[in-house]
């Protein structure tokens, strides 16, 4: 029995997000553009993610895998397309196939969340060493996210750039136990980035249970 974890459709992928997704160490297939439209999906256990994918590539051949990747427990499939529409017929396959409907997925629950005023040198320099976008400038204020699935860091990272276009992407940790997000801009951009991705995550229905 396949579970599903993550049903997640990210829709008008932000400039910041799509170019962090199109990093050799996100996009292992092709890579997605911004204005294109994601779908992502995590299961358990984790090699049913190749089902997933075969459902979705025979029934729309034209879909661009971004990423098919398998932790120790979770696989892991981001598609990507132009229509949305095409992701949404993909998605109803691999819905059907698996006997599963969106709201099977698990509820997001936010670990821990802060923005830290004023960022340090010695701060900057050190969490510049292991990110993987944009860098953190010293004086910033710092916005942190953490919570599971990790997949959801994802949509969090989209929404907060589109609600907040001067804000930086500084990381993004969404394979894992754990997702984690970095962003850093003015207080207000970061106050305004929070808020949205609370109401997204609290507008998603899904299963309750820990990750």
């Amino acid at each position: 029995m396949t579970e599903l974890r993550v049903y997640l459709l990210v829709k008008d992928l932000a400039r910041q997000f799509a170019a962090y997704m199109s990093t050799p160490t996100r996009a292992r297939g092709y890579p997605p553009m911004q204005g294109e439209h994601s779908l992502i999906i995590e299961v358990a256990p984790a090699l049913a993610i190749h089902r997933i994918c075969d459902l979705a590539l025979k029934t729309a051949p034209d879909m661009e895998p971004g990423l098919l990747y398998t932790e120790r427990q979770y696989g892991i499939l981001e598609l990507h397309a132009a229509d949305l529409a095409h992701l949404n017929f993909a998605g109803e396959a691999i819905l059907k196939g698996i006997g599963h409907k969106p709201e099977d997925q698990l509820k997001p629950r936010t670990l821990y969340a802060d923005i830290i005023d004023d960022v340090s040198d010695q701060h900057a320099i050190i969490l510049n060493r292991t990110r993987e976008a944009s860098m953190l400038l010293p004086g910033k204020s710092l916005l942190l996210y953490e919570l599971e699935p990790a997949l959801f860091a994802s949509v969090a990272a989209n929404e907060a750039e589109k609600v907040a276009p001067g804000i930086t992407l500084v990381d993004v940790q969404m394979i894992g136990a754990s997702g984690r997000l970095f962003l850093s801009g003015t207080r207000k951009e970061c106050e305004r980035a929070r808020d949205r991705i609370d109401e997204v995550l609290g507008a998603v229905i899904g299963r309750s249970g820990k990750a």
